[in-house]
C-alpha cells in the first residue's frame, strides 16, 4: 500500500479513501488507506461480517445528515456500534469515551480494489482477545 501512497503523492492526487453505506446516506471519507484490516471474531463482529481498519478519529470524516445512523451499545457500553437508519449498512465503531484516539471503520464499504492487497488479521475476540494471524 505505501506504493499506491507514494505514487498518489507523485501524481499530485489526492490520497483519500471514500466508503459509503448501500444507499449512500452515510460517507466516510478518510486520510489514507488502512495498512491492515481485522476480521474479529466476537459474537457482535461475526454477526455483521464486518473487517475493521482503524484510525484516529482526526483523520476520519463521517458525513450524514443529523440521525441518519442509528447506535448499538452492549456489554460495557465502551463501543457505539453505528449503522444507516436507511439500509441497514455498519458503518463505523466510535468509543463512548472520546478522548479515545482510535475507532473502527468498516473497510467493506470501501472499493474492493482497495482492500485486495491488504493483510488481513484474525482477532480471537471471543476468547483471548489476541490476533491468531
Amino acid at each position: 500500500m505505501a506504493a499506491a501512497r507514494l505514487r498518489s503523492r507523485k501524481l499530485n492526487m489526492d490520497p483519500t479513501i471514500d466508503a459509503s453505506c448501500h444507499c449512500g446516506a452515510v460517507r466516510l471519507t478518510l486520510k489514507l488507506s488502512p495498512d491492515n484490516l481485522t476480521d474479529c471474531n466476537c459474537s457482535i463482529c461475526r454477526r455483521y461480517g464486518v473487517l475493521w481498519a482503524y484510525y484516529s478519529p482526526k483523520d476520519v470524516k463521517i458525513v450524514a445528515a443529523d440521525g441518519a445512523t442509528d447506535i448499538y451499545m452492549w456489554g460495557e457500553r465502551s463501543l457505539e456500534f453505528h449503522r444507516c437508519k436507511a439500509c441497514g449498512c455498519v458503518t463505523h465503531w466510535a468509543a463512548a469515551d472520546r478522548t479515545a484516539d482510535r475507532m473502527g471503520v468498516n473497510a467493506r464499504l470501501m472499493d474492493p480494489a482497495i482492500l485486495r492487497p491488504l493483510r488481513i488479521r484474525k482477532l480471537d475476540g471471543a476468547v483471548t482477545f489476541k490476533y491468531l494471524r
